[in-house]
């Protein structure tokens, strides 16, 4: 019995010492993983943009596996917009997560990717703060628009950019600072597949070089943007796809919406068959980014990194074919240009959701750095979306006041070239009145106090007066002026005095002039008595005359005889020898001689006689070289004159602007100290009607840049005049489509034609508001048009609503809409909705009975 417990005793002890060892065992594996998860605790991110993609023409419908990876394996947001509905200003957002109004990139041309933008925004990208971190950055495909390859941009480690705008084939790429052509060979140069196996092998030689380093690619598509080149194997799929025709399809024209919709009519048969054409072409290269959705997702799931990579897929803004009667294009401010597809996945996020929260492309950027573990820089404009996507955590049901998620309801969209200015006496551009009549806008400004007293506040210049129909009028103070007069007048006699002091102009010694009162009486006097001449005041008539022609100088004789229009012996006796009279008299037999006074001498072989016909020389005539020569001189002499004009219009527009103080020695002396204090006297109180107070005078910045616009308009009219383009009307955007367009199947083959898809006055703000209660769109245009769109009645924009709306609640519009054009980082530009407990503290949220100040609405 004892030696049995002894044993017994023994085995438990050995069991324990065993459980122990492995528990020890366990404990240090464990820890060894935490160490290594810690050293790899930040997570891949992976972002692929596409170029022109649409969600409401339908074009996700075609991308099975990309649904399947992203849609159902990650979130969606169905409210996800563009801040600007343009490739280089929309992507230009992305990189820095600031409005255009912030990084002033208006256009494709206008500052994209041009020195300002390389020197000021360039450097502050989310690339150089993932990059600073630690983070290997790469980017593979298409930048911007007028990117040309010479620098790779600050903080990509890894960088194939594509030069230019976006193509498939016969194209050039930066490769790390050389430059790579490639050619029509689909194996070796389709730019879809090139950047997708690029990118792939980039992760995986990061991911066995640097295994504890974290990866942030973009891999930037030009599909399906034009010139819509489809991979082979997919030229002959969606024959009959009619996806983009929508309820505004060729619903045109629209009266009740900016000029562009007025001016554009039904598309012609050619152009509704181009539209279904062009969709096919579209939905074909989408393909090619399906499949490399798909090769991305299994390249993650065989290095073992999908659980720890974010993928996010979108667009830089919509497109539309046929809506409105617009042939093709983008920046509208509707739904179909500024709705994109939005989704993610990775860890945390649930498979399947949908978020209905505004979305904006200024998110990306804080969204990328809030991945990787950096808080938003204070310059930008957008707010990480990270907290949208946490999952919903089990409350107590004992707590049934949870609060929601705060966030924005009101995003900005902006387009157009800001910084022009059109001067108020313009005729292109008139102001469009589809606002307020003008007698009602009189009667609300006629409201206010500075106007209702009789011209009785110091400094008044206008007052309401009604008429005896009734009417309100705005009339100048005239009592005032008065009074003022008075003011000037003494001001001028004690200024006729000779002043050191003031520089005067030096006009040489003047004689003194009388006073005004004694010049008008002069001036009566003189004509009382008109009846009285002087006797010898130019009687005497001319003798002779001197007549230059030819180089040779002549003497007329006016009192002699009328002489022989042409005398040869005189002439040729003195200047000619026999040869020369003998082609003289030939000359003279002839019925348009060349010779005489009268005719103009344009060449040394052309002249212009005095019947306006043109007269040349005989071997011009009978020579076809000499002809030939004689007529290209001609037109070099003519591109040399233009050259010439160009510079003399250049250097007049020079001094225009470099004009100095005006010095007019023909007026009174006591004038020189007068026109200075006057000048500045209007400048300080120029009187301006109520409605044209906030015009103001050119600056020197918008003066260079209409100079720069002008240039290059000149310079686009040579390029059209080469290449034989009519298909460019003033103040509108056209393009000319042939059968050459196309390089891949399948081929157009219906003939040339020329649409026109926008205008340059199509410059807008607009608010995009989506909350409980309102789902609106408000635009206010440059030319003073005003839109407004209810899609809870009105999903597909067919109706401008302005006149249905109250006025006050178009003021606060409006200053709604002034707070977010001049906002500035992430605390001013993202407005929360109203209804939540933050009130209306922010400053930026939609509620009609905010403000007192009441707008007054734009001049026309």
């Amino acid at each position: 019995m004892k030696y049995f417990c002894f044993a017994l005793f023994l085995v438990l002890f050995i069991i324990k010492l065993q459980r122990c060892d492995g528990l020890t065992t366990r404990g240090q594996g464990l820890k060894g993983r935490v160490q290594r998860d810690r050293r790899n605790i930040r997570p891949n991110i992976i972002l692929i943009l596409t170029d022109d993609q649409d969600v409401e023409l339908g074009s996700m419908q075609v991308m099975n596996k990309t649904r399947k990876i992203m849609e159902q394996g990650g979130a969606s947001f169905t409210n996800a917009f563009v801040s600007t509905p343009m490739c280089c200003p929309s992507r230009s957002s992305m990189l820095t997560g600031k409005y255009v109004h912030n990084h002033n990139t208006y256009t494709n041309n206008e500052n994209c990717s041009s020195p300002s933008w390389q020197a000021q925004h360039e450097p502050r990208s989310f690339a150089v703060y993932l990059n600073n971190t630690g983070y290997r950055t790469a980017f593979f495909g298409k930048y911007l628009n007028e990117y040309n390859g010479s620098y790779i941009p600050p903080g990509w480690r890894e960088w194939v950019g594509l030069i230019k705008n976006s193509r498939f084939y016969n194209y050039t790429v930066c490769r790390n600072g050389y430059k790579e052509k490639h050619g029509s060979d689909y194996a070796k140069d389709y730019f879809t597949d090139l950047i997708t196996n690029d990118s792939i092998n980039y992760f995986r030689i990061s991911k066995r070089m640097y295994p504890h380093r974290p990866v942030m690619m973009v891999i930037s598509h030009a599909a399906p943007h034009g010139p819509e080149d489809s991979a082979p194997q997919f030229s002959e799929h969606f024959p009959n796809a009619s996806q983009h025709i929508t309820p505004s399809y060729n619903y045109a024209p629209n009266m009740d919406k900016h000029w562009i919709m007025q001016y554009t009519g039904p598309m012609r048969p050619i152009n509704m068959e181009f539209t279904n054409f062009l969709h096919r072409k579209r939905l074909q290269t989408l393909l090619s980014v399906d499949d490399s959705v798909e090769k991305v997702y299994e390249m993650l799931v065989e290095t073992g990194e999908l659980d720890n990579t974010y993928v996010i897929y979108t667009a830089d803004h919509g497109y539309h074919i046929g809506q409105f009667g617009l042939v093709k294009g983008k920046s509208m401010p509707y739904d179909f240009d500024i709705r994109v597809p939005f989704f993610v996945r990775g860890p945390n996020i649930e498979p399947g959701s949908i978020h209905p929260h505004m979305i904006l492309n200024i998110d990306l950027a804080p969204t990328i750095l809030d991945i990787a573990g950096l808080d938003t820089p204070p310059d930008m404009d957008g707010k990480s979306i990270l907290k949208l996507l946490e999952p919903e955590k089990t409350e107590n049901r004992f707590r049934s006041n949870r609060k929601p998620k705060v966030w924005r309801d009101t995003i900005l969209v902006e387009r157009g070239k800001f910084l022009r200015k059109k001067e108020e006496s313009s005729n292109n551009n008139k102001q469009q009145s589809n606002n307020l009549p003008k007698y009602e806008r009189v009667k609300e400004l006629c409201q206010q106090a500075k106007y209702q007293t009789a011209c009785e506040q110091p400094g008044q210049k206008w007052q309401c007066i009604e008429d005896t129909s009734g009417k309100l009028r705005i009339h100048k103070c005239k009592g005032s002026l008065k009074v003022s007069a008075k003011r000037k007048r003494t001001r001028s006699l004690r200024s006729r005095g000779y002043s050191s002091k003031e520089k005067e102009c030096d006009c040489g010694k003047t004689d003194y002039k009388p006073a005004r009162g004694e010049r008008r009486n002069q001036r009566q006097l003189s004509q009382t008595n008109q009846r009285y001449k002087p006797r010898f005041v130019h009687t005497r008539p001319t003798r002779s005359l001197s007549v230059e022609f030819e180089g040779q100088v002549y003497d007329i004789n006016l009192e002699e005889e009328a002489q022989p229009a042409y005398e040869t012996r005189n002439i040729s006796k003195r200047h000619y020898d026999l040869e020369v009279e003998e082609d003289l008299e030939e000359m003279l037999a002839d019925d348009n001689a060349v010779g005489q006074p009268s005719s103009v001498k344009v060449t040394h072989k052309c002249y212009i006689l005095a019947n306006d016909t043109v007269h040349c020389e005989r071997e011009i005539y009978q020579s076809s070289r000499a002809w030939r020569n004689h007529k290209s001189y001609i037109a070099l002499e003519i591109e040399a004159l233009q050259d010439k004009i160009k510079n003399l219009r250049e250097v007049r527009g020079h001094l225009k602007r470099r004009r100095p103080d005006e010095c007019d020695c023909s007026k009174s002396y006591f004038n020189k100290e007068k026109a200075p204090r006057n000048k500045e006297r209007k400048k300080s109180n120029h009187r301006l009607h109520p409605f044209k107070e906030a015009v103001q005078e050119v600056d020197g910045k918008v003066q260079n840049f209409n100079e720069s616009r002008r240039k290059k308009k000149e310079r686009k009219q040579k390029k059209r005049l080469k290449k034989g383009d009519d298909c460019s009307l003033p103040g509108l955007t056209c393009f000319t489509h042939d059968n050459d367009h196309w390089q891949t199947a399948p081929f157009w083959n219906l003939g040339s034609f020329c649409a026109c898809t926008s205008a340059n006055n199509n410059t807008y703000w607009c608010l995009r508001t989506i909350n409980d209660t309102h789902n609106i769109l408000f635009c206010e245009f440059a030319t003073g048009f005003l839109e407004y769109f209810d899609m809870n009645n009105d999903p597909y924009q067919l109706t401008n609503a302005v006149h249905t709306v109250d006025r006050e609640v178009l003021n606060e519009l409006h200053l709604q809409l002034m707070e977010l054009r001049s906002c500035r980082g992430h605390r001013q530009c993202n407005p929360r909705s109203r209804g939540l407990e933050t009130g209306n503290k922010d400053g930026g949220s939609y509620d009609p009975h905010r403000g007192e100040q009441l707008w007054n609405g734009w001049e026309g």
